[in-house]
Order: C-alpha cells, then sequence, then structure tokens
C-alpha cells in the first residue's frame, strides 16, 4: 500500500498544498495557490529545492485544485490517484462532535456545515475543499483531521463557560481551541526529546505565530487552552486581540455606535500587535523595539507578559510540569522573546541557558540549563505531517 498523502488547506482565498510520506514525513513537492476568486493570483509550485510561481487567474476551488494538479503533471512529481493513499484535509472547527480523524462522506460534508456558526470564517472555505477534493479524487479516501480534536480531551470544568444554560446546551458555547495538529505533533516530538512516555509526560505548549496559543497537556492529552469558542481568546496575536473584557463589545456599542461586526472585524483585524504597535509581523516589532520605538516596547512586553501568565496559569493546572515548549514562527525563532516570557520563573524550576536560547537553529533543541528542573525546548512544528500521519491511520485501519 502506498503511504503518500496529499494533504490539503482550504483558506478563504488560498489553498496550500503539501505531497508527503504519511509515515516519514518526507516530503516531495508542495505549493500554495492565493487570491482564489480575485481579478488575478499566484500559483507556487516548489518541488526539489526549486520554487515555479506564475501569475493566474483561478475562478474557485475547484480551479485552484487542478491548476495545482497542472503543476504536478509540468514540474512534478507526477501523481495519479493510484498513488495516493488518502487526501488529508484541515478542517478548523468540528466543535464537540469529532475528537479524532474522520474518513469524508456525505454526512461528515453535512455535519461540518451545521457546524459554521462556529467557524464562519474558517469552515466554508474548508468544507469547498472536501466537496472539490472527493470530485477529482472520487476513487481516493478523503479525511478530515480537525484543529479542535485534539482539545476534546479537556475536562468539563476547564471547557465550560459561566453563562447560562440554554448558551450551553443549545448554542454549543464553550471552549473549543485551536492549533490542536500542531500540539499532537510537538507534543509527542517533546517527549521523545525528554525520553519519557507520551503518557507520562507534562507540557505546556506555546504555539506562537501570527495566531498563538497555548495548552496545558498532560500524559498527550488536552487538559486546557487559551484559544475558546474561536480563534480570538487568550494571548496577543498578530492582528487578534486576545483575553480582554467581554463588556468591551457593549461599552463601543454604547459609547460609538459602532455594530457588533465592526467590533468584531476590530478585535479580529486591527488588534494584537498591529494595534499596539502598527504592524502585526512580530520581527517588525523587535526591529523597531531595539531601534528604541516605544510602541513596540510596548507591543512587545504585553506580548510576553501575556505568554507567562499562561505558562505559571498552566503550571498550576498541571501539578508537575516536564517542559515548556516553544513552536511556531515566533516561538521557534524569537530568543528574546523566549527570555522575556520566562524571566523570573527560575523558583518554579525554569532555567533559561543564555547562550544556548541565543544559537540560530532550524532543528528541535534544548535551550535550558542543564540543571533546569523544567526543561525548555524549541520544537518546530508540522502541520501538514500530522494530518498526513493521522489521515494514514485511518485509511489503515478502515
Amino acid at each position: 500500500m502506498t503511504e503518500r498523502v496529499l494533504v490539503l488547506n482550504a483558506g478563504s482565498s488560498s489553498l496550500k498544498y503539501r505531497l508527503l510520506d504519511g509515515a516519514t514525513g518526507e516530503a516531495e513537492a508542495s505549493g500554495t495557490v492565493e487570491r482564489i476568486g480575485e481579478a488575478s493570483g499566484t500559483l507556487t509550485h516548489s518541488v526539489g529545492g526549486e520554487d515555479h510561481t506564475e501569475e493566474r487567474k483561478v475562478a474557485d476551488f475547484e480551479d485552484a485544485l487542478r491548476s495545482a494538479m497542472d503543476a504536478f503533471d509540468r514540474h512534478g512529481p507526477a501523481i495519479d490517484a493510484g498513488d495516493l493513499a488518502a487526501v488529508g484535509h484541515r478542517v478548523v472547527h468540528g466543535g464537540d462532535l469529532f475528537a479524532e480523524p474522520v474518513v469524508v462522506d456525505d454526512r461528515l460534508l453535512e455535519t461540518v456545515g451545521d457546524l459554521v456558526p462556529l467557524a464562519p470564517l474558517h469552515n466554508p472555505a474548508n468544507l469547498e475543499g472536501l466537496r472539490v477534493a472527493r470530485r477529482l479524487f472520487p476513487e481516493v479516501p478523503q479525511v478530515a483531521v480537525f484543529d479542535t480534536a485534539f482539545h476534546q480531551t479537556m475536562p468539563e470544568h476547564a471547557y465550560t463557560y459561566a453563562v447560562p444554560v440554554a448558551w450551553r446546551e443549545e448554542h454549543r458555547i464553550r471552549r473549543y481551541g485551536f492549533h490542536g495538529t500542531s500540539y499532537a505533533f510537538v507534543s509527542r516530538r517533546a517527549a521523545e526529546m525528554l525520553d519519557r512516555p507520551l503518557e507520562e509526560t507534562n507540557l505546556v505548549v506555546l504555539h506562537l505565530g501570527n495566531g498563538a496559543s497555548a495548552a496545558a497537556v498532560r500524559g498527550g492529552r488536552s487538559i486546557d487552552t487559551s484559544m475558546g469558542l474561536t480563534p480570538l481568546e487568550g494571548l496577543v496575536m498578530g492582528t487578534r486581540s486576545g483575553d480582554l473584557d467581554p463588556a468591551i463589545h457593549g461599552h463601543l456599542h454604547r459609547e460609538l455606535g459602532w455594530s457588533l461586526d465592526e467590533v468584531d472585524r476590530a478585535l479580529y483585524r486591527e488588534s494584537g500587535l498591529l494595534g499596539l504597535a502598527g504592524v502585526n509581523d512580530f520581527r517588525e516589532v523587535s526591529q523597531r523595539r531595539a531601534a528604541g520605538d516605544r510602541a513596540a516596547s510596548l507591543a512587545f512586553d504585553v506580548y510576553a507578559y501575556r505568554v507567562r501568565k499562561y505558562v505559571g496559569a498552566y503550571y498550576a493546572a498541571l501539578g508537575e510540569l516536564h517542559a515548556v515548549v516553544f513552536t511556531g514562527g515566533v516561538g521557534q525563532h524569537s530568543a528574546e522573546l523566549r527570555a522575556a516570557a520566562l524571566s523570573g520563573l527560575s523558583r518554579l524550576g525554569i532555567e533559561l541557558d543564555p547562550v544556548r536560547n541565543e544559537e540560530r537553529s532550524s532543528s528541535a533543541r534544548a535551550v535550558s540549563t542543564g540543571g533546569s528542573g523544567v526543561a525548555v525546548l524549541v520544537v518546530p512544528t508540522d502541520e501538514e505531517w500530522e494530518i498526513a500521519r493521522q489521515a494514514l491511520e485511518v485509511v489503515r485501519e478502515a
């Protein structure tokens, strides 16, 4: 049986894809189709260390996937349905219905559609990606892997909001969490680095990128996470506010006459680092901070402080902690953020080694001191491999 998996991530106006071995993670090719449905689009296909980029108008998701298959034909490696064990799909929101990856059928499509109100910005595009791939590869198993699935192990007291029972039971208002495929991959890799069975390993994992979240992971299972019903709650992000007083919506409506949509748009797209420093790229925030920019310095401090608060809170939730793990673009590459976020935690057994922390590397590594009671690890995530691995497991068991 082939172990090749085509992984698809359909966004609101883009399609990302990667062809890889689900068992080893070895990637053969990857690419992105951007600006779907706009006047002009871009397709970039990467294979053998070379990028092949072209301007191409892409009408819809079916056109995008057909364009990607055309890029495989022209630039390699050539693939057909018989070469694929599965097509793995990232689906953002599975609500409380999916704790595992699922083979896609008509009923699954209907259910994902029912969950659109929980993720109106993401699930419609994910759903279209599922439908298109089924049409183009009707004989290949399609597997949906949900961002929320990893967090379905949270205990009731962790995922429950203190809101009226009708909200919770009739409208599914609760904490769900996201970045689940990243947490699954990173937790398993961290346990390997610690030479501990995953089932006996407690971690605080920090997925820090343009979207950012934290998770408390006990024995490979999520017991709490910072994102909630939506990906807005929790840490400061590139353009998202993270935690804030929920009464702000009402205040802005009363004082400024803003609609709920206007407040949501501001909190999702105009807040976070962008709202604090005028830029949403953490690298630029760091550069401006180094040059003495006060707004950038404040943005950095708010970002790091929020991370530190969650480390402490999740340490308390776990009771015993074996490692703090940084992943995502910011977590992996910003030594100054790691240092600031863990500053003052030595009495909790968390000791960062300044020399190790400053070393530039793309590999998974420890950046804590040899005597640190709690390890500090940097682990690059690979969500596409995790999706491929889970998809392969599902079809093997079918």
